[in-house]
C-alpha cells in the first residue's frame, strides 16, 4: 500500500483516531462525542489540511452518481 498522505497528515489521523477509540473526540460545531472512525479520519485529514500537511483533496460524498 502506498502512502498517500505525508507523515504530519498520518500523525494528526493516528491522535484522532486514538481519540475516537477512548471516547474523547468531539465533532466541530455540535461538540458530540465522534463514534465512527471514518469520521475520525476525516477530522485528523481536515486538522492536517489545515496545520498545512500534504493531503490531496477532499473527494466527493457519494460515489453513486458518478
Amino acid at each position: 500500500m502506498t502512502t498517500r498522505y505525508g507523515k504530519k497528515a498520518q500523525e494528526e489521523v493516528h491522535k484522532a483516531m486514538h481519540e475516537e477509540k477512548h471516547g474523547e473526540l468531539k465533532s466541530g460545531r455540535s461538540g458530540k462525542k465522534v463514534t465512527n472512525p471514518k469520521q475520525a479520519v476525516a477530522i485528523g485529514l481536515s486538522k492536517a489540511r489545515k496545520a498545512g500537511a500534504k493531503v490531496p483533496a477532499k473527494r466527493s460524498g457519494s460515489k453513486a452518481h458518478h
